[in-house]
């Protein structure tokens, strides 16, 4: 990829998963905290080989939930909870951080229409904020076993984005992040984006992780909203 990787902070550190012919589209998948080469792994098993993966690495920072110890993360997290006050200067700062990356990467010839956001966790709240204010018209979003962040400021907040696709998956006995996140975060969505548009799965006995009927659905998602071209 051309093009300065140094002027995009996300870049500096990211893992890429290179498609195996010419790259036309791209995914950005996030994860919580730094578990980025394990994900690269499970992304790799389902790559398109036109599409470029990039796994960008959280910086350190002092986590409240975790007695502020200074570990990886988007942003900071006070609790698991629909009514927890949330850090907005910090989720905001790093979706400008993500959109800079989509800047760069439509400057070096995938269109933001082609990129897709999509992570797990924390890594999925955050690209469901980004994709939700960001000025373009993106691929789709990816949202793993999460919620929507500053929830109350939509659809004040949306860009506006209607016909963004939605694909939501999470495990029914997820007890960090109980699935009732999920279908909330799904109701809302519905208010900020065209409702047939959002696409809730949850699966039986899955814990806060992935298994490969959420992997497949995931990949036949990629494959619907970024086709080769």
């Amino acid at each position: 990829m051309c093009g300065n990787n140094m002027s995009v902070p996300l870049l500096a550190e990211a893992v890429t998963v290179s498609g195996t012919e010419k790259e036309t589209a791209a995914v950005t998948a996030f994860c919580l905290f730094s578990v980025r080469h394990g994900w690269a792994d499970t992304l790799t098993a389902i790559r398109l080989p036109y599409v470029k993966f990039i796994c960008p690495h959280a910086p350190k920072i002092p986590v409240t939930l975790n007695m502020k110890m200074t570990m990886p993360a988007w942003f900071d997290l006070m609790g698991l909870s629909p009514d927890i006050p949330e850090d907005e200067s910090g989720i905001k700062k790093a979706a400008e951080n993500i959109k800079a990356l989509i800047e760069h990467e439509a400057k070096n010839g995938i269109p933001p229409n082609r990129i897709m956001l999509g992570g797990f966790s924390q890594g999925g709240a955050l690209s469901l904020y980004t994709a939700l204010t960001c000025q373009h018209q993106l691929a789709g979003v990816v949202a793993l076993s999460c919620w929507l962040p500053l929830h109350k400021s939509f659809p004040l907040a949306s860009s506006g984005n209607k016909n963004l696709p939605i694909l939501q998956c999470h495990g029914e006995m997820d007890p960090m992040i109980p699935v009732p996140f999920s279908v909330m975060t799904s109701e809302k969505l519905k208010v900020i984006v065209n409702p047939d548009n959002v696409t809730l799965k949850t699966y039986p006995g899955l814990l806060h992780s992935s298994c490969p009927q959420e992997m497949a659905a995931v990949k036949e998602f990629i494959g619907k909203h970024l086709p080769r071209i």
